[in-house]
């Protein structure tokens, strides 16, 4: 396992690269770790060796074959490996060419811009081809479209081709490659190109050691209401390297990419209907900690599923009645007055909240939500200055705000007709100098949905404390929520996911 001498450049020396064998690994290709196949399946040391990053680069890939068995076991001892089984399978099929989740652009989208430039309409050519080599292409104008396909499919070497279909550009083949393989005139790019994915950066101060976990926060940079502003995602990104966790942002395109951490902490607003959900379960059903887990988005998403689950356990809330489409309003008003809040399931940062005075309000809104669902929340409506905010983590308040309505209005957030809000001060107490009440109903609610990070929203009345809703995907806001613990706040949900990764690490030990 000594590293072949080759150039002067530093690498990661935790990269481990597997052959077929050793003879394949050229004098001149970079001075890395390298092991036979054979000898990564058998040998007992790579059953112990932690933060491993292996790179498969095997004969064949085909099913059952070693190098597959190599990516598998890579995964079962939680080596980073490249390419995954995953990977393996959805490179073969051609379905799987555009990214599954929603994307603003799809590799078809960017594959059209990158060749837009360089090839007039006019002009007979119907395919063209191009190696990807850990996202660098030969080709100047393919480098943004390959690094796209690798971003998509994490796989070392790659041939894509692409046809023309009418007017429009599309991948017709992605073709995993091998040392074999590989043109010869192309090994100075695979040469270039692994020692950029596997170069160190060199610092004048003594480097820190790897971080002991891979944590992914998922956001949206164009989010207009963030669960998390972004200095408050860069103290997560700061602080984690103090916890030797090390933290990377990712987007919607790297779903793919799950398979290399250990934990995922979404940072972008949850729903079903939505990648965050897809994110959420391909985490789950691969072994991270995840916050927000499935469960929890499936129960705090929806407004009627909360409302009865926090009645069925005798739960302080304003009165509701679950209003189904055809339903007779007198039914509705026998048991509401009005002015009543009228809630569409899903809907967040008070949007699909709505206040009706009278009947005639009621009959224009409800008649605008049922478009969008069978069944509408109707509930009393209790004006109060301000919601209180408890943030539970892990079954333990970490955070107490107080949310102003908005100036003049019955909301924390109030949205105009042209896409624009504005919103009420806030204010964030210690935990201790909230209300007990306060705290305890906070508590009840959030152990209901389970053990995850979430936001109960209360109000304080003349009658007692009535739970509003349960969040999974409350706000850590730089400012707001951090007002009183500062650093120690994301310190906390850090050390959390810590915490759960090293139980599921010590339960998969003994299994």
């Amino acid at each position: 396992m000594e590293p072949l001498q080759s150039s002067h450049v530093s690498f990661d020396t935790n990269c481990l690269v597997v052959v077929e064998k050793l003879s394949d690994w050229k004098k001149e290709f970079p001075a890395l770790k390298v092991v036979t196949v054979n000898e990564y399946l058998n040998n007992p040391l790579f059953f112990k060796m932690k933060n491993i990053k292996v790179i498969n680069l095997v004969r064949s890939y085909r099913y059952l074959s070693r190098g597959y068995y190599c990516s598998l076991l890579a995964e079962a001892r939680n080596h980073k490996i490249i390419p995954t089984v995953r990977t393996i399978s959805d490179l073969s099929k051609k379905s799987s060419y555009r990214i599954d989740v929603e994307s603003d652009e799809d590799i078809d989208d960017v594959l059209m811009k990158s060749l837009k430039k360089i090839i007039k309409p006019d002009i007979g050519i119907t395919a063209l081809e191009t190696h990807v080599f850990f996202g660098h292409s030969e080709h100047q104008f393919f480098e943004r479209i390959g690094q796209e396909i690798f971003d998509t499919f994490r796989f070392p070497l790659i041939k894509a081709e692409f046809r023309k279909q009418g007017v429009k550009w599309e991948i017709d083949s992605l073709k995993p490659l091998t040392l074999q393989t590989m043109p010869q005139e192309l090994e100075p790019l695979f040469i270039k190109s692994l020692e950029k994915y596997t170069q160190k950066k060199w610092f004048k101060q003594k480097e820190k050691s790897e971080p002991r976990y891979d944590l992914a926060i998922l956001w949206n940079p164009k989010e207009k209401f963030p669960p998390s502003n972004k200095t408050a995602l860069n103290k997560l990104v700061r602080i984690g390297k103090s916890l030797n966790l090390g933290v990377d942002m990712i987007e919607k395109k790297d779903y793919h990419r799950l398979g290399e951490y250990d934990g995922l902490f979404i940072r972008e607003t949850t729903a079903i209907d939505h990648h965050t959900y897809l994110f959420s379960k391909k985490a789950s059903v691969e072994g991270l900690v995840v916050i927000d887990d499935p469960d929890s988005i499936l129960r705090c998403t929806n407004k009627v599923y909360l409302a009865e689950i926090l009645k069925s356990n005798k739960i302080a809330t304003p009165k509701s009645v679950i209003f189904v489409k055809d339903m007779k309003i007198e039914t509705l008003e026998e048991q509401l007055a009005y002015p009543v809040v009228v809630k569409i399931p899903d809907g967040s940062f008070s949007l699909g909240v709505f206040k009706a005075d009278d009947r005639k309000q009621f009959e224009i809104i409800s008649d605008r939500l049922f478009k969008k669902s069978e069944i509408i929340l109707v509930q009393e409506f209790m004006y109060t200055e301000f919601d209180w905010r408890v943030g539970i983590l892990n079954r333990k308040p970490i955070y107490a705000s107080k949310y102003f309505m908005s100036e003049k209005h019955w909301q924390v957030y109030e949205h105009s007709a042209r896409g624009r809000y504005k919103t009420g001060g806030t204010k964030t107490v210690h935990v201790d100098d909230a209300p007990d009440e306060v705290i305890r109903a906070a508590l009840k609610a959030a152990n209901l949905v389970g053990d995850g990070l979430y936001g109960v929203d209360l109000k304080a009345t003349e009658k007692g404390v009535v739970v509003i809703e349960v969040n999974d995907n409350p706000n850590l806001d730089n400012g707001i929520e951090d007002v009183i613990l500062k650093d120690e706040l994301y310190r906390i949900v850090l050390k959390d996911f810590i915490m759960r990764i090293d139980a599921k690490k010590g339960r998969l030990a003994g299994m």
